[in-house]
């Protein structure tokens, strides 16, 4: 059996947790991207490569933008990378906004 304080303490460590829960941000939903569109970058970094799992050329970062022009291959979409990238490439589909 658990005693009075015991069972009080779980219980306010278990709605501290729960409330810390509802409180924080919820993820991001990332989504394929759509053709002649300019879409914004869902994830922490998106590599740009020079066909799909190609080499590496650049990295796109969280909100930075990336023009969906296709076609796609693989799990990956061609375009233009804005930015510091500022050229065409290949990177994963699925990790727009």
């Amino acid at each position: 059996m658990v005693s009075g304080r015991v069972a009080r303490r779980l219980g306010a460590s278990v709605t501290a947790g729960c409330l810390a829960l509802a409180l924080s941000p919820a993820p991001g939903h990332a989504a394929n991207g759509t053709i002649g569109q300019r879409e914004e970058v869902c994830s922490q970094d998106l590599f740009v490569r020079t066909a799909p799992v190609g080499a590496w050329m650049g990295t796109l970062y969280r909100g930075q933008t990336f023009l969906v022009e296709g076609p796609r291959s693989g799990g990956y979409v061609y375009g233009f990378a804005y930015g510091h990238v500022n050229r065409r490439g290949w990177v994963q589909d699925g990790w727009f906004c």
